[in-house]
């Protein structure tokens, strides 16, 4: 395989702000002479991590929450950033606590994703946890999540089902169910 050569950044500049995001301009120019403008969402510096608990019986909690993108509650998997000095693995943990009143003994990295490579920068880091216990943490959710029991025997339908859209959740479920598998 060839190696590539990354374009060359010309000017970087941004191009529209609001309170959360900032969008750049970045000029490039292709080892092959080519420029083009591209935009992407200016890096924050800040990962994230998504958790797919199990408790002991076999069941996966999720939480169903607002998503502003979509206009209705969705169905997924405890997430967040991970926060200034945190490890990925003790942000994982604070989420659990924050979201669904659990914390993890066992918390096991799946993978890292991220989300549009061509637009964001930003990794979320997909983890297993089991070895639940209760412990909760106040979380900044502006009203309580729904706690949602289902049976990892019937994950098969939760990829179905139609509140269970979001890539990253079918991506973490899938990537648990090959780990728990293989155990």
């Amino acid at each position: 395989m060839k190696k590539q050569i990354p374009p060359e950044i010309l000017d970087a500049k941004v191009v529209a702000k609001s309170r959360l995001f900032q969008i750049e301009a970045l000029d490039l120019k292709f080892s092959n002479g080519e420029e083009r403008t591209y935009e992407r969402m200016k890096p924050s510096g800040r990962n994230a991590v998504m958790v797919v608990p199990v408790t002991e019986n076999g069941d996966l909690l999720l939480v169903r929450e607002y998503a502003a993108g979509t206009e209705r509650y969705e169905l997924g998997f405890p997430k967040g950033l991970i926060d200034p000095g945190e490890t990925a693995l003790e942000a994982a943990n604070r989420e659990l606590k924050e979201e669904i009143g659990f914390g993890a003994h066992q918390l096991f990295p799946l993978k890292e994703v991220v989300l549009a490579p061509s637009y964001f920068s930003s990794k979320m880091t997909l983890l297993l946890a089991q070895g639940l216990y209760p412990e909760k943490l106040e979380g900044d959710e502006p009203e309580p999540l729904e706690l949602v029991r289902w049976p990892v025997a019937q994950a098969e339908e939760l990829l179905s089902h139609v509140d269970f859209g979001e890539a990253r959740s079918i991506t973490a479920l899938l990537l648990a169910l090959r780990e728990l598998s293989g155990r």
